[in-house]
């Protein structure tokens, strides 16, 4: 994968956990959607608690794409 997809790929990411985040996705996903979107776990979860699992996603693929940015091979 090239640098250009793989930017894009984390631009498109970052726009999803964004909508979530900021948007008003977390209160659209409360209930069966956030099973079929997010985790098998988190149909239960109310909008306070999708959010902070869309936190915590966001770092961890903030982190991978600037390590993916560093180290190409490590790209998926």
């Amino acid at each position: 994968m090239g640098t250009g997809e793989f930017v894009a790929l984390y631009c498109l990411n970052s726009l999803f956990w964004k909508w979530i985040i900021s948007w008003g996705g977390a209160h659209w996903l409360e209930g069966w959607k956030a099973m079929a979107l997010l985790e098998w776990f988190a149909w239960p979860w109310n909008a306070e608690q999708i959010r902070l699992y869309s936190v915590v996603m966001w770092g961890f693929t903030t982190l991978f794409f600037v390590v993916g940015l560093f180290k190409p091979e490590w790209r998926f």
